[in-house]
């Protein structure tokens, strides 16, 4: 039986959220509020993207959508028209920024592609999901690319049966211990949890203790060392 790889993509194969990072400290460096800290102003900000990511999905919109709401929760007023296109204006960085594959993904999957099947499952807006992929230049070595707006044990479930894939022999490549490795492990796949410094916040859980199939890397290229 052979094996199956299925990858995640922001944080995992480029880098993502260090850009809306970035976004964000410049929101916050705008805002410059008279009574809150920095750290008090993401913390509201945290909380509305958590509430909007229920309703609207992930991404560059949801989090536009995010810091007008997080103006008008600080300023307890709606934004003016200047202000408002200066919010639009700072979030409109992130449809110009390159897409930069993390050092070492084109070796490292060109390499596993001549001896596994490739899967990439990315979730969030399916426009600009696409668009990261095109930019990449990545999608020719997978077999297959599904966009989805979460990624569950039920997302992992319908890929499952969809493909006809063995979970003892497929495995879930990722970045997020939310959405890539305990929904993974939940379907009864294997995973592998590459962790990133910038992972987003709401991406975060525990890693599963004594899980023997759960496999940690310090970086994509050691996926080399493993699958062999």
């Amino acid at each position: 039986m052979s094996k199956t790889l299925i990858f995640d993509a922001d944080d995992t194969l480029w880098e993502n959220n260090a850009l809306l990072e970035r976004v964000i400290e410049d929101f916050m460096d705008w805002v410059n509020h008279p009574t809150l800290d920095r750290s008090q102003v993401r913390a509201v900000l945290d909380e509305i993207e958590t509430a909007n990511a229920v309703t609207h999905g992930y991404g560059a919109k949801m989090l536009l959508r995010s810091l007008h709401d997080c103006f008008e929760r600080l300023q307890k007023r709606p934004a003016e028209p200047a202000e408002r296109a200066a919010i639009d204006n700072l979030a409109a960085a992130l449809t110009r920024i390159a897409i930069e594959p993390i050092p070492g993904v084109h070796e490292t999957l060109a390499e596993l592609g001549t001896r596994y099947d490739l899967l990439l499952l990315t979730k969030g807006d399916h426009d600009e999901q696409q668009r990261k992929i095109d930019a990449s230049r990545l999608a020719h070595h997978f077999n297959h690319i599904h966009i989805v707006p979460e990624k569950n044990k039920d997302t992992y479930t319908a890929l499952i049966e969809q493909h006809g894939l063995d979970p003892d022999h497929t495995w879930m490549i990722g970045n997020s211990p939310r959405s890539d490795i305990r929904p993974a492990r939940a379907a009864g796949m294997n995973a592998v949890f590459i962790p990133n410094q910038h992972t987003w916040a709401l991406e975060h859980d525990e890693v599963p203790k004594d899980d023997e199939r759960v496999l940690t890397v310090a970086t994509f290229p050691e996926l080399l060392d493993h699958f062999i």
